[in-house]
């Protein structure tokens, strides 16, 4: 059974600003429904942005490392050993 790492990155963008983002998701799974339940959830805003190569990417505002760990094992999104948390 092939298991797909997820990484959870945060980027700093223009100053203070962080940017949050999630690659490696199943291809099965709702990304607009996930992100809309974030976004919800963490009062932050957030997007799907569709690649070619590297597959489709959960971009949020802030950095919401901590909460997306949360949020994916405690709805039993992706496994906790799946998960892989990079940041400064």
């Amino acid at each position: 059974e092939n298991q797909s790492r997820v990484h959870i990155r945060v980027q700093q963008v223009r100053g203070r600003r962080c940017l949050t983002t999630i690659q490696g998701l199943a291809d099965d799974l709702d990304l607009k429904r996930i992100v809309k339940f974030a976004k919800k959830m963490f009062n932050t805003n957030g997007t799907v942005v569709y690649g070619d190569k590297l597959g489709d990417i959960i971009s949020l505002q802030g950095d919401q490392r901590k909460n997306m760990y949360r949020f994916l094992t405690e709805f039993n999104i992706v496994p906790k050993t799946q998960i892989t948390e990079h940041g400064f």
